[in-house]
């Protein structure tokens, strides 16, 4: 098939293909509705997830899309990809592996094309423990006015300001400033919320279900938007259990990079979702990455998620200029271009492929 195929043009028709492809295989369907929401056009909001493999093998990969909401169109057409893959199935048998195939885990975001979920949380920044005190972002909180302006576009002063700050302190600390997280402005950017959300509630779920009687975890959360235009970057992030890098590098290769270590185009975030199965499955070896496909360039990706903030706040604006806004959020993450969507199926059939073949390496029980 043409790799355009495996791409929906929008939540709604990601999920009917991706509903579709699993009837064609028989599979079971476990769907979970996101109560009292809609979509952007009027639809059910649903996190669907199907396993495929041995019933019973003790050894799982998880697959998840559109943790960022927006982002779900490259991770959606990976999964819908999987799913038509009947090879790989033959290899699942062959190895004793099973895969969780988890799409949409942020469906409202993935509908309404915005980062952010229902509560404007950043799911990516929502696993941590809120019985303790939340992490402080001064940085953010110095920009958080400038941010999110009043009006859209932002105006030269606001523009020239953001500038200025960007030229005095450089891109990798008005990156960090804005991404690392933040818990103070619940109307702002990358926010993680002041308690743990329904999406990482179903996370904690899925994985107590999936995950119990597993020895061996791996997860590929798929993302976009950071890093050279179509390369996939194999991040692994957060509270890493003793020597999970060295092995994410065993499967995955030596160019897995982390935060941790200096080598990621990403921040060591606060509360990153690869986090809620290792608090969740403390029983299992586990071995989460993230890949992060590069659309455009930074500063550019950033100022559309401060065009995504705006529109959460000014939801009686204009329909057709908000249709607009949200037209531009959209291409800062998924880029309708047949080469660009090669690459993200060639490089995320070769992950899956690595994580499969890495967990058969590990013992079953």
């Amino acid at each position: 098939m043409n790799p355009s195929s495996y791409f929906a043009p929008s939540y709604l028709n990601a999920r009917q293909l991706y509903l579709r492809c699993a009837a064609n295989l028989a599979a079971h369907v476990e769907s979970h509705v996101i109560p009292a929401q809609r979509g952007l056009e009027g639809e059910e909001l649903a996190t669907d997830v199907v396993r495929l493999g041995p019933k019973t093998a003790r050894r799982l990969l998880v697959l998840t899309s559109g943790t960022h909401g927006v982002e779900g169109f490259c991770g959606s057409a990976a999964q819908i990809a999987l799913l038509h893959d009947r090879p790989l199935h033959a290899l699942l048998e062959k190895l004793d592996v099973a895969i969780l195939v988890v799409h949409a885990i942020n469906p409202y975001g993935f509908s309404h094309l915005s980062r952010t979920n229902e509560d404007n949380v950043d799911l990516n920044r929502n696993s941590i423990d809120f019985s303790q005190p939340l992490p402080v972002n001064p940085a953010y909180g110095d920009l958080h006015a400038l941010l999110v302006p009043a009006e859209w576009p932002p105006s030269a002063e606001n523009a020239a300001a953001i500038a200025a700050y960007i030229a005095e302190r450089g891109e990798p600390a008005y990156q960090r400033a804005l991404t690392i997280g933040q818990y103070q402005h619940a109307d702002g950017m990358f926010f993680g919320g002041a308690r743990t959300v329904w999406s990482t509630r179903l996370l904690q779920t899925l994985l107590e279900k999936y995950g119990a009687a597993c020895e061996s975890i791996g997860w590929i959360d798929f993302h976009t938007g950071l890093g050279p235009y179509g390369h996939g970057e194999k991040i692994c992030v957060g509270q890493l259990g003793a020597d999970e890098l060295q092995r994410a590098r065993a499967w995955w290769g030596a160019d897995v990079t982390s935060p941790l270590d200096g080598t990621s185009v990403a921040a060591n975030v606060a509360g990153p979702v690869l986090d809620t199965l290792r608090r969740t499955c403390t029983h299992a070896r586990t071995t989460a990455i993230a890949i992060e496909y590069g659309t455009v360039p930074l500063v550019d990706m950033l100022h559309r998620l401060r065009a995504d903030a705006w529109v959460r706040q000014h939801p009686d604006a204009d329909a057709q200029y908000l249709s607009t806004i949200r037209a531009d959020i959209r291409a800062g993450f998924y880029c309708e271009d047949d080469v660009w969507r090669g690459l993200i199926l060639g490089q995320a059939r070769a992950a899956i492929l690595q994580a499969v073949m890495g967990l058969s390496r590990e013992p079953a029980c």
